[in-house]
């Protein structure tokens, strides 16, 4: 009959079995597989049955190397792992044609938002049913074709969900944030409540190196556009059919719960110091605000964002019945823009599909 031997830190449980009443190894070789404990007032508690007969070795030296030897290759290792996100964000907030590259399917060159049947225009969407492949071409179904045999079921069926609950109806705009903790904070909030779309204007991006994995990688999963103008900004929003609501403290600003979230709409958010510049106020359609019931007048940027974004999605699922509002082919389109950008060998994956492809159209002589 096994027996077992149950050892508990306040870090870490290890049940190790064993078939005889007295214990093959020592207690050290098991207290080596643990890290150290953070302070000096915990301990190591053993429970055994009763029936077994334990003698310690004394905590030598060598196992307290080891432990920290352990301890230091992993957060060595965890360090690394944030310093490569960190890098990540920092190259594409610095480098707009890379955020470019970020996205795979062929994008409208057009500013204008989609035609209806009645030839008018609604709400934007950015790519084209199209992935180019140098010379060839590749539409979303074949890409999907092309890379679902690469994707573990688990995954394919968090980006069908992702990108049920997805819109371009609304959209976030930072401006001229100074600490870029909040960038990456209103990031991970856009990415999590359902926003594809993001703008990031006039940001110093030297100054994101402290904060950037506060994202924790949602950058690589939004559309990221990036302007050097608010001016410009606003003028392809707008084109797109985006009302433009500016956060601001006024007389003359709406309450976000008096709003009908369910137009497209772009909330823009502003500096921590500043807040909103005066031409992005000029040049907004509405001014909103959040209610303060407390003390103080205002809430940090990326708690305000999250606030607003959390409540535009409420309100559109109590007035549409959802937030995400994509159609079947946008879905299929974004499905595969998500596939493309899911490893770093999906690209070679799909430029091998596309020559085969080739190959097999290519009459025989």
């Amino acid at each position: 009959m096994s027996k077992s031997l149950l050892l508990r830190t306040s870090l870490s449980s290890l049940r190790l079995l064993g078939n005889s009443s007295s214990i093959p190894f020592s207690i050290s070789s098991l207290l080596s597989l643990l890290p150290p404990p953070p302070h000096q007032g915990l301990g190591l508690r053993i429970v055994l049955p009763y029936n077994y007969k334990l003698v310690a070795r004394p905590y030598s030296s060598h196992v307290a190397a080891a432990a920290a030897a352990a301890s230091s290759c992993s957060s060595s290792e965890s360090e690394s792992d944030v310093n490569d996100d960190l890098s990540k964000v920092e190259h594409l907030l610095s480098n707009p044609d890379d955020v470019a590259r970020l996205m795979k399917m062929e994008r409208r060159r057009d500013h204008n938002g989609n035609a209806n049947a009645d030839g008018g225009r609604s709400r934007w969407f950015p790519y084209l049913d199209e992935f180019r492949c140098g010379a060839q071409c590749l539409n979303s179904g074949e890409v999907l074709e092309a890379l679902s045999p690469h994707i573990m079921e688990v995954r394919k069926d968090k980006f069908r969900n992702v990108v049920t609950n997805r819109t371009y109806s609304l959209c976030l705009v930072v401006e001229g944030l100074c600490d870029f903790g909040n960038v990456s904070a209103t990031f991970r909030s856009a990415d999590a409540l359902g926003f594809q779309s993001v703008h990031v204007v006039s940001c110093d991006s030297k100054k994101y190196r402290d904060n950037r994995h506060v994202s924790m990688g949602a950058e690589k999963w939004l559309d990221i556009e990036l302007w050097s103008s608010i001016h410009e900004c606003f003028q392809v929003l707008k084109s797109r059919g985006y009302r433009i609501a500016t956060t601001h403290v006024g007389m003359d600003a709406v309450s976000i719960y008096d709003m009908d979230w369910s137009h497209p709409t772009a909330i823009v958010v502003g500096n921590e110091n500043r807040g909103i510049s005066d031409e992005a106020l000029e040049l907004s359609d509405l001014h909103c605000s959040i209610p303060m019931k407390g003390m103080v007048d205002s809430f940090n940027v990326s708690v305000a964002a999250g606030i607003l974004m959390h409540h535009a999605v409420c309100d559109r699922t109590s007035r549409l019945g959802c937030h995400g509002d994509l159609t079947s082919k946008e879905s299929q389109i974004l499905l595969a823009e998500f596939s493309l950008r899911h490893s770093k060998s999906a690209l070679s994956i799909a430029h091998e599909y596309a020559k085969r492809k080739a190959a097999m159209c290519t009459p025989k002589l």
